[in-house]
Order: structure tokens, then C-alpha cells, then sequence
């Protein structure tokens, strides 16, 4: 099919996929999880063909690696999105009139959602059970450096869904070139929202392009603070468990901050770091404070670019700063409003913080790498928005769906 008819096709897959039964869909997200563990071995296989043309050395090259142990996850990741509540046709609000019609807000599908994404062959299936589960079609386009993982992946959803007598076009890929991409962003009338995943890079093009309405996600310029009255053993394993858990995610840190009163601590705070081999890009009086306690090879001055880079690496800025009013303000001019946290046992800096910190989540006394739809209790996520309309943060089955008005009437009408 060409572009044309395959949006097509997906639009009409739509409109029957808004009145399936609920355990028709639970059924099938079920069987789809079972099916990717009895094709493990065809994935890892597809995997290991995309993985051969990246640089293991490149940072997206974890990202786009796939296990057994992951395939375990995202199977289990399934299951949970089955076994959550449907957010479909809940009453969001409800009221009667004086003029006796009875109003009433309900949760509806969004119809056929696009998703753009990179180096990321799960993304896949948490797009294609996100959506089922919230009644949308999806349509998949992937970037060429996953594009034998994703047709893999698809192969085995296409296969699930055509043996529980679900149209195969509610889950569509597309080519993984850039003239697919364009022809996505103004598909209007077939796509009735897109959302990106990927680099900042990605995003910015797809808002600019786009004539179907975006909701952006993925760039993460996130920032730990240090406090005054922060407690070192806790910062330490902050920053520790934020920048190296998982360096290629949008929610590991970037930059930590430090309040100038706790410059002696910082070798304390940055030590855990060694073991992970990270790369320090200090600002001046970082710097010598770490100097001789911190691997010279590690150990970099910072200068302009070092600030409001999403490394998605082994590397993380510091920066001092003589308050908490300041750390905000360099917040504001190099942050992407992902996630933000505050290291403090003073609760007048921590509410001060959580007032003034604009993003989409904001923590005290823990790390950044939680923002996750998972950890949230939203099953898994389709991205974390960095905007405000809509949704914000993690977006979980709920933030996937709109709304519509049911008005009932007894024959009244308007003067």
C-alpha cells in the first residue's frame, strides 16, 4: 500500500477498534506478550542485525539493544497495561442543567495516534498496547537504525491480532525514511495527534513541520540541586543512582548544582561516580574542589556548551550556585521542564523549589530516573510530555485519551 491507503486503512481500523469489548483487548495484550517470548529468538535475531550497523561506543546503542531480560519486561510491561482499568467511558464530570438536559463528560479514544521515535525497538510494543488499551489505532514510524527490530515486532503483533479477528491495520508501520516522516506530520483527516520520542533535535522538527496537532516528549535537560542543608549520604546516592542507573534515558541527570557552602562535599558526592567512569565538566570553583579527589582524567572544566546538553552519556556537568533562588533561575534558562530534584533537609528550600521549578515533575530528596510511566503506576508510558496542554509527564492510558459531552434532553429547546 502507499501512504495514502495505509492511513486510510488505519482510520477505518480506528472506528472499529473504539467498540471493542474490554476483555477482547485484555485477551489480546495477553497473547501479544506471550507471542513476543515464543519469538524471542526471531526479535534478538532482527536486534542483532540493526545493532551491527551502530558503534557500540554510541550512546543510543543501549537503547537500541534488546535481551531476553528486556523482552521479559516489556512482556510483563503488557500484562500490566491488561490487568490496569480501561480508560475508556469513565465520567469525568456530570450535571444536570436548570434547564432540566443532563450533562456528562466521558473518556473517549483519541482515534489514530502517530509516534515518531528513534533508536528505541520497545517503544513498539508499549506504543502498540498504550493505544490498544485506550481504543486508538497506532501508526509506527521508527527510525532506519531499529527498522529490522521493528518489523519483527510488528510481524509478531500482526500475527496476534489477526488471530483474535482484530484488523491488522490497527497497528501500522512506516517506512523508516524521512519522506514517511513528512507525509505523517500533515496526514490530517487520517492522524489526529502525533507525538515524537527522540532527541531535542527530532522534537523541535516535528513541532515546526507538523500540521496535525503535536504533543512533545523525550528531551530531558534534567538537574539535581544540592542544598545547603542537603544530606550528603543521601546526595551522593541521588546523583549516583540519577546519572548512571541508565545514562541514555531522558530522565538521567545532566547537571548537578551545588550550593556554595557545600563545595567541600563535593568529592563525597561525586565519588560513587569513579566506578562509572563519568566524565565531570566543572565550573570554576567545582572544579578545584575536586581537583586531586577526582580522577584527572575524568575531571574537565566547563565552559558554555557544558550547560543545557542532554549528554545521554557517562558525562554530567556541576555548576555553583549561592542559593536556592539561583538554582532555580539556572534552571529556567538551561532546563527542558522534564524533571528537577532538589537534595535538602531545610522544608523552606524544598517548598520553595517545588513552587518555583517549572516541569513536569519535580522531587525532593530523589533522583530524576523515576520519572517513568512504570514507576508512576501508569503501566508503561508512550513518553513524557515536556509540555502543558493535555498532559504532562509520564503519559499512562488516561493521558491518551480525550473526552466528549453526552447531552440528554426531554425536548427542551434553547430561546
Amino acid at each position: 500500500m502507499n501512504l495514502l491507503e495505509t492511513f486510510q486503512s488505519v482510520r477505518s481500523a480506528s472506528r472499529r477498534l473504539a467498540m471493542a469489548d474490554e476483555k477482547l483487548i485484555n485477551d489480546v495484550l495477553r497473547a501479544t506478550a506471550d507471542e513476543a517470548l515464543r519469538s524471542a529468538d526471531t526479535i534478538l535475531a532482527a536486534n542483532a542485525e540493526d545493532l551491527l550497523r551502530m558503534n557500540p561506543d554510541n550512546p543510543k546503542y543501549d537503547r537500541l539493544k534488546l535481551t531476553p531480560e528486556r523482552l521479559e519486561g516489556i512482556a510483563s510491561d503488557m500484562r500490566n497495561v491488561a490487568n490496569l482499568p480501561s480508560p475508556l467511558n469513565l465520567t469525568l464530570e456530570e450535571r444536570t442543567l436548570p434547564n432540566g438536559l443532563h450533562l456528562k463528560k466521558v473518556s473517549v479514544p483519541f482515534g489514530v495516534i502517530g509516534v515518531i521515535y528513534e533508536a528505541r525497538p520497545n517503544v513498539s510494543f508499549d506504543v502498540f498496547s498504550l493505544c490498544l488499551k485506550s481504543g486508538s489505532a497506532c501508526l509506527l514510524k521508527g527510525g532506519s537504525d531499529a527498522d529490522c527490530s521493528n518489523r519483527a515486532i510488528v510481524e509478531v503483533i500482526h500475527r496476534t491480532l489477526e488471530r483474535f479477528g482484530v484488523d491488522p491495520n490497527t497497528v501500522a508501520l512506516l517506512p523508516p525514511d524521512r519522506e514517511s516522516t513528512a507525509e505523517l506530520l500533515h496526514a490530517e483527516g487520517y492522524v489526529d495527534l502525533i507525538i515524537p520520542r527522540g532527541s531535542s533535535g527530532l522534537i523541535t522538527y516535528v513541532r515546526r513541520e507538523a500540521t496535525v496537532p503535536v504533543i512533545e516528549t523525550g528531551a530531558g535537560i534534567c538537574h539535581t540541586y544540592f542544598d545547603a542543608a542537603g544530606d550528603v549520604t543521601k546526595g551522593a546516592a541521588i546523583i549516583n543512582n540519577a546519572k548512571t542507573r541508565r545514562v541514555s534515558v531522558c530522565n538521567a541527570l545532566d547537571c548537578l548544582l551545588v550550593h556554595s557552602a557545600r563545595l567541600a562535599d563535593l568529592p563525597q558526592l561525586c565519588a560513587p561516580l569513579q566506578a562509572s567512569r563519568v566524565i565531570l565538566y566543572a565550573d570554576e570553583t567545582a572544579y578545584r574542589a575536586l581537583e586531586g579527589n577526582y580522577p584527572a582524567e575524568w575531571l574537565c572544566k566547563a565552559d558554555a556548551s557544558s550547560y543545557g546538553t542532554e549528554f545521554l552519556d557517562y558525562k554530567m556537568a556541576i555548576k555553583t550556585v549561592g542559593s536556592v533562588e539561583e538554582a532555580v533561575t539556572h534552571i529556567y534558562k538551561y532546563g527542558s521542564k522534564h524533571s528537577e530534584s532538589i537534595v535538602t533537609e531545610d522544608l523552606k528550600a524544598a517548598s520553595f523549589f517545588q513552587r518555583a521549578v517549572d516541569a513536569a515533575c519535580v522531587y525532593t530528596n530523589a533522583p530524576t530516573s523515576f520519572t517513568d510511566g512504570a514507576q508512576f503506576g501508569l503501566g508503561a508510558e508512550i513518553g513524557i510530555s515536556t509540555q502543558k496542554l493535555h498532559a504532562r509527564g509520564p503519559m499512562g492510558l488516561r493521558e491518551i485519551t480525550t473526552y466528549k459531552w453526552l447531552i440528554e434532553g426531554n425536548g427542551q429547546i434553547r430561546k
